[in-house]
């Protein structure tokens, strides 16, 4: 069953497109992770920390992402990286408006039948 990544970290910038340039191949390369569904990527200058939110397949490739991720930030330098996992109510996301997670839950569903 899919599951939710949630990631967040001290980041000095850079913010909007200059990350977005300067991470692209970052980006890229995280299409190529196992269990890898989708993200999408948080930044908040104000307060110096930048992350995301993942979907993945299982919570074991969840966690075997973060803790990849977390041993790769704390290589350039950031003292702490917040990772947590948590389960999707699917019935309730629908609820408010989470039609792209209806989407992922099919394309996992098709792709493990």
């Amino acid at each position: 069953m899919p599951v939710i990544l949630q990631v967040d970290f001290p980041y000095q910038g850079p913010w909007g497109q200059d990350m977005a340039n300067a991470m692209e191949t970052l980006a890229k390369s995280i299409n190529e992770e196992p269990g890898f569904i989708w993200k999408i990527w948080t930044e908040n200058p104000a307060t110096q920390q930048a992350g995301g939110i993942y979907l993945f397949n299982s919570q074991e490739q969840a966690q075997a992402y973060l803790e990849k991720h977390s041993a790769r930030l704390k290589s350039f330098g950031v003292p702490e990286v917040r990772g947590e996992i948590f389960a999707v109510n699917h019935a309730l996301s629908q609820l408010n408006q989470a039609q792209f997670i209806t989407k992922s839950f099919m394309d996992v569903n098709i792709q493990t039948a």
